[in-house]
């Protein structure tokens, strides 16, 4: 048994989210954790949420989200007052995408995880070369309060190991596969197996032997396969492991 622990199911085009989910049924994948990446949308993912066994879904606005997105408190939390609600995110930081004075997206960022914390639900992290200020507001703000996961890791150990000891889970997305990933390969060798989990980000970076299609929820067993060769396990226990640390998790 799989988990998808970051996936847009409303996001993926010409595939309608039943399909999506029977055929990763298929290939062994039991729960999903669809992400809003922003606020307009996040009634048809809801929908999607509720209308269907076993996906769950989170509120938040995505950090490259334009600066004219302004989001309070009291709305993330209002939103996320649903049992299939079971995250707020995804949020964070992203350096790369967006340019200039980004004081706006940290003060967005702050604001979710104060919205997470007053409900009391984990936080899903997006992070682009961004690692120290990322760390530096999970801090500042007591986000392990809440934890949560660093979404589609693809930073340092060093990183890592400061957003495990706040209580974050490390999950690796179909990246890990890419021949030319080697840090985040490197990782995932060393990252404890009670802290790990796996996720698409579907329907962007599909994994090897998809790369370059349109990736779905089926293909986190890629992503499985390969972080069990990587690290010399089987391919039960990476699935065994990262589906209990998503149910311990999120409770």
């Amino acid at each position: 048994m799989l988990v998808d622990s970051h996936c847009h199911l409303d996001l993926i085009k010409n595939s309608d989210p039943d399909t999506l989910v029977a055929t990763a049924h298929d290939k062994g994948v039991s729960h999903f954790l669809s992400v809003s990446v922003d606020l307009e949308h996040f009634p048809t993912l809801l929908g999607i949420a509720k209308r269907i066994e076993n996906v769950y879904a989170s509120v938040g606005v995505h950090p490259n989200t334009p600066e004219t997105v302004v989001v309070d408190v009291e709305t993330l939390t209002s939103l996320a007052d649903d049992s299939k609600i079971i995250a707020i995110g995804e949020t964070g930081l992203d350096y790369f995408r967006t340019e200039g004075n980004l004081a706006w997206q940290q003060e967005r960022f702050r604001t979710h995880i104060r919205a997470a914390k007053e409900i009391n639900k984990p936080l899903i992290i997006h992070c682009r070369d961004a690692a120290e200020d990322t760390l530096r507001i999970l801090r500042e703000e007591n986000a392990s309060d809440v934890a949560g996961i660093m979404h589609c890791f693809v930073d340092s150990w060093d990183t890592a190991q400061e957003a495990m000891d706040m209580g974050f889970y490390i999950s690796f997305s179909g990246i890990v596969t890419f021949k030319n990933a080697k840090t985040v390969q490197s990782v995932a060798k060393q990252v404890p197996l009670e802290r790990m989990l796996v996720e698409t980000d579907s329907p962007y970076l599909a994994p090897v032997p998809h790369r370059g299609t349109t990736n779905q929820p089926a293909y986190v067993r890629h992503v499985a396969e390969f972080i069990a060769k990587l690290r010399e396990e089987s391919f039960d226990t990476i699935a065994s492991v990262t589906t209990a640390n998503f149910f311990r998790l999120f409770d």
